[in-house]
């Protein structure tokens, strides 16, 4: 599957892109306050794409004009994610690297996969979190029409290997409906 949007084409991943999947992902501001280690080597960016950027809805964040992967954005299904176990509720993550920061991509990326979700693959919820610390993503969120839910203390990071605050929002099918029909 491949999503447009005005800016951006989401598309599966490829191994193709370990090289701009590396670029990004071994910046030490990105992955960290993500929850996850910077990459080490295009090898392990490659392992990534291969078992990780594997999911049905995972897919690279590119701009239209090169069709280059710059961030991720993916809809963890079917209960294979940390905040519900019901088929028909999802989680939301994303990230974008640096150079791409501050322009609206990741909200652009986050409309469209909130729309995939509750149009196409009938989710009635879309759950997200951040952790203390990533303002960023609280923004994208709040921007996006996401609520906060709840805090989580003392949450555990295995890629981090470390414990975080962790903050939890979401949007059910029928509040994004009703932000569609306000912004019109």
């Amino acid at each position: 599957m491949i999503l447009k949007t005005e800016r951006l084409i989401l598309r599966p991943w490829e191994e193709s892109d370990a090289q701009s999947l590396y670029e990004y992902a071994r910046d030490p501001g990105i992955g960290p306050i993500a929850g996850w280690l910077p990459h080490k080597n295009i090898d392990e960016s490659l392992d990534v794409i291969k078992n990780v950027f594997c999911g049905k809805e995972c897919y690279a964040v590119c701009m239209k004009k090169d069709n280059i992967a710059v961030g991720c954005i993916e809809l963890k299904l079917n209960g294979h994610n940390d905040m519900s176990e019901r088929d028909d509720e999802c989680e939301l993550g994303y990230w974008i690297g640096k150079p791409f920061w501050g322009q609206g991509f990741i909200p652009e990326a986050v409309k469209e996969m909130l729309r995939r979700g509750f149009e196409d693959l009938n989710m009635t919820t879309v759950w997200c979190g951040y952790y203390d610390g990533n303002i960023k993503s609280k923004r994208v969120q709040e921007k996006c029409g996401l609520t906060y839910r709840h805090t989580t203390e003392n949450l555990f990071v295995p890629l981090v290997n470390e414990y975080r605050t962790g903050h939890i929002s979401s949007i059910t099918k029928d509040e994004w409906l009703d932000s569609l029909h306000k912004n019109k």
